[in-house]
């Protein structure tokens, strides 16, 4: 049964580490993995370091493919997305994010749920050195089809897993068109952080997704 024990849930991308680090880290594996399809693997990453920061953001093979004079093949094309979410990423955690781990793990069970493909988001939490730092984890791609946020299925299981009651939950995540309905709705606590160079920092909340707080930094999550 949940106790008066205290969780602090956070979101995973953007919110303890950066996903343009991620980005970068992928770009780069893909440009040396297809080399000789893509010719300069430092061209070949600045083309998709420009997309990803256009309104090709969600094609950004595609449209590199395009830049480099590359005809676009289906079977490269799959290749290159399936090596980039496959990758082990060189990332780290955000230095805030390693303070914030090393406080709250003295009072309060943490937990961790996140969107995106099961192995994509394994492999980030391994080069992150995760698993022995949270107590409960959650990929959401793990509970089945439709489960993924803002489904309310992985937020339910950790307060459960955890032991805690949804009041004395809180969840801290970057992106307000989908992290904060589910939380809210349950009752719990919801903080977005809004960092320099967030992918999704900018995006408008539905009605009943808006945080209740917003911060810049994980030094003012306690």
């Amino acid at each position: 049964m949940p106790t008066t024990a205290r969780a602090v849930i956070f979101d995973l991308d953007d919110t303890l580490y950066l996903e343009r680090d991620f980005a970068r880290s992928g770009y780069e594996s893909v440009a040396t993995a297809f080399a000789q399809q893509l010719g300069s693997a430092q061209l070949a990453v600045a083309a998709m370091l420009k997309n990803l920061d256009s309104p090709n953001r969600h094609r950004v093979f595609d449209a590199t493919l395009a830049d480099l004079g590359v005809p676009v093949d289906a079977a490269l094309l799959r290749a290159m997305i399936d090596h980039y979410r496959n990758h082990l990423p060189r990332i780290r955690l955000c230095d805030d994010a390693e303070r914030a781990l090393q406080r709250l793990s003295t009072s309060a069970r943490l937990g961790l749920i996140t969107d995106g493909p099961r192995v994509t988001q394994a492999n980030k939490i391994v080069a992150l050195g995760l698993r022995p730092r949270i107590h409960e984890l959650i990929l959401t791609d793990e509970l089945g089809p439709g489960l993924g946020k803002p489904h309310p299925r992985a937020f339910v299981s950790i307060a459960a897993a955890l032991g805690v009651a949804p009041a004395n939950c809180i969840y801290v995540a970057d992106n307000p068109s989908k992290d904060f309905v589910a939380p809210n709705t349950l009752g719990w606590t919801t903080i977005q952080i809004r960092r320099p160079g967030g992918l999704y920092a900018d995006r408008q909340p539905p009605v009943g997704g808006a945080p209740q707080r917003v911060i810049t930094s994980l030094d003012e999550c306690g």
